[in-house]
């Protein structure tokens, strides 16, 4: 069965109250507690669409997937990837733990490797010294 799971996006970005935050964004409060408790049988697609762009995640991360108990999926079946898989840590648990220097740091890092992800391809290539 495939079935939204927002919650633990909603948790790595540090959304304490994702009901308050979604109807600020315009999603009725009727959609909303259907997103956040499980009542969506059907979903609409802009809602899916305005979730990844404010909570930076693709679809796949909205959504996982239980095998039916009486069916058989290959383990290379697609849909094995939207088997829920737990936040390796809490996040802002452990960022809240870390003296701020180290978070300063960190902070440093990742804008550092944004920097390299925004780089055009021709530019991270090793240069090479030509015979």
């Amino acid at each position: 069965m495939l079935r939204l799971n927002v919650m633990p996006v909603f948790r790595a970005r540090g959304i304490d109250n994702p009901y308050y935050f979604l109807v600020k964004q315009g999603l009725s409060p009727y959609t909303v507690n259907n997103i956040l408790f499980n009542g969506v049988s059907s979903l609409n697609l802009s809602h899916v669409e305005l979730m990844c762009k404010l909570l930076v995640c693709e679809p796949n991360d909205l959504l996982v997937w239980t095998p039916d108990k009486n069916q058989f999926y290959p383990e290379n079946h697609p849909l094995q990837k939207l088997k829920p898989k737990p936040l390796p840590i809490d996040v802002q648990q452990t960022l809240s733990a870390i003296p701020y220097k180290d978070l300063v740091e960190i902070g440093n890092q990742i804008k550092d490797m944004q920097k390299q992800e925004s780089k055009p391809a021709a530019e991270l290539k090793p240069e090479t010294d030509s015979i």
